[in-house]
């Protein structure tokens, strides 16, 4: 079974950046998609960012043009970027990867705005 462990939360004013990374336990061309999530308290979790096995990526709109989601298959790790943060990207980060119909789960990774 698959693990991911992520890394990189912290906090940072508004403004700032934060590079946010997910190791894998073991080689991730097995894994397909993969993409970070981040919940809020007292809100749904939400998609921030999703790549293929191939470097396809999509983002969510409010993620768009301010964070850049990247994947280094030799080194098993997920990345995300996240530029001019924002109060509002506050939230617990979780990275996941798909292995098959298999959905993986991080444990999460905090990051807080300040203004």
């Amino acid at each position: 079974q698959v693990q991911l462990v992520e890394s990189g939360g912290g906090l940072v004013q508004a403004g700032g950046s934060l590079r946010l990374s997910c190791a894998a336990s073991r080689n991730s061309f097995s894994i397909n998609g993969m993409g970070w999530y981040r919940q809020a308290p007292g809100k749904q979790r939400e998609l921030v960012a999703q790549i293929t096995s191939s470097g396809s990526a999509i983002y969510a709109n409010s993620a768009r043009g301010r964070f850049t989601i990247s994947r280094d298959n030799a080194k098993n790790t997920l990345y995300l970027q996240m530029n001019s943060l924002q109060p509002a990207d506050t939230a617990l980060y979780y990275c996941y990867g798909r292995v098959g119909v298999t959905t993986v789960w991080g444990q999460g990774t905090q990051v807080t705005v300040s203004s």
